[in-house]
């Protein structure tokens, strides 16, 4: 038997022995390697970039998606001696984008530094997972 009543905003359920004795109708469902939604990592197993990884913090979505996408990819795929060095142009569109959003992307002093420093760093990241991943 649960008994429950609101106060306020809150609902507050009481639960009885009997109801904690009660086996869990409950049913797991077992994780599908195969979704494609899975959380995977930056980089997925047919190396695309997973542009749904919590790893970008949501910067593929909003309203400077498009650009961030253009100018991350470029930097991922880049095969310049000096990596992302043939993405200033997208990089540029990217930043003057955010620019129109002060409120979503908020601007630091270095930040065109730090954009390219982290997506460096990200993309560092993936390629050590993604060797160790190919060695194991």
């Amino acid at each position: 038997l649960l008994v429950s009543s609101v106060v306020g905003k809150d609902r507050i359920i009481f639960a009885t022995k009997e109801d904690h004795e009660t086996p869990s109708s409950a049913e797991l469902v077992a994780d599908d390697p195969d979704d494609p939604y899975e959380e995977q990592g930056l980089i997925l197993p047919n190396g695309d970039i997973n542009w749904n990884c919590p790893c970008l913090g949501g910067m593929a979505s909003g309203p400077c998606g498009e650009q961030f996408k253009s100018a991350f990819s470029c930097f991922h795929y880049s095969t310049e001696e000096i990596k992302g060095s043939d993405c200033v142009d997208q990089f540029r569109a990217m930043q003057e984008c955010m620019q129109k959003y002060p409120d979503l992307y908020p601007q630091e002093d270095e930040n065109d530094e730090k954009s390219s420093k982290d997506l460096e760093a990200a993309s560092m990241e993936a390629s050590a997972a993604k060797e160790e991943k190919e060695s194991s």
